[in-house]
């Protein structure tokens, strides 16, 4: 049997730690490490036991989820986070994606919905609800054709017919393993095309990559 996801919990909410332990710790593949109440002992938390998934509250008392985010990708946490929210607002899902979480999920969804989410992560995946994804499609249009043709037609040039398999496939949400095997590559391989392709197009996350894929149609 293969280890279980580790995963960390943060949230102001006892009652709610209580039942997100339950519901994670019921699956063979899942065991929860830890639980904070507030954003420092979630830092403290995250650092003493390195866990694989970290379940971040928004809203919490001090520090918000959101600015202990960016301290642990500041500090280089090879930890995937989630942020778990009731506020389903276009504002904290751009921050949260722009500072670097895995994926943002509602706490009125935390059920099987969460424990895809807590998967995907943990396999190198984003996840987003779909409602979502079209939040950050809307927010960014097509250009106009002036404006666009000679950029889009300089980035086609820099990228070679295997770089766009591989972004086509990471913005459609498949991990670096499944990608590899859509494409028969080694993960490594495709870990080295993802690096190449976000440093020739300036990308420095998964949702600025899903929006260059978007506003190119390769996702279609």
């Amino acid at each position: 049997m293969t280890n279980p996801i580790r995963v960390f919990i943060a949230d102001d909410h006892a009652v709610l730690r209580a039942g997100l332990r339950l519901l994670l710790g019921a699956e063979p593949d899942i065991e929860v490490v830890g639980e904070a109440s507030t954003a420092a002992e979630a830092l403290q938390g995250v650092r003493d036991l390195q866990p694989d998934v970290v379940l971040l509250d928004i809203s919490m008392p001090e520090t918000n989820g959101l600015q202990a985010l960016h301290t642990l990708k500041a500090e280089n946490t090879s930890s995937h986070i989630i942020m778990l929210t009731m506020h389903d607002d276009e504002s904290y899902l751009r921050e949260a994606l722009s500072a670097g979480a895995s994926g943002y999920a509602l706490k009125q969804a935390a059920d099987t919905e969460l424990l895809s989410a807590v998967r995907a992560v943990y396999q190198g995946g984003t996840y987003l609800r779909p409602a979502h994804t079209h939040l950050l499609l809307e927010g960014h249009p097509e250009p106009t054709p002036k404006a666009q043709a000679a950029p889009a037609e300089a980035e086609a040039n820099r990228l070679s017919p295997r770089e766009l398999e591989v972004l086509r496939l990471l913005a459609m949400g498949y991990t670096n393993k499944q990608a590899a095997d859509q494409l028969a590559l080694s993960v490594k391989t495709v870990e080295t095309y993802k690096a190449r392709l976000m440093a020739k197009l300036s990308l420095n996350s998964r949702a600025e990559l899903v929006h260059y894929a978007l506003q190119r149609g390769l996702m279609e």
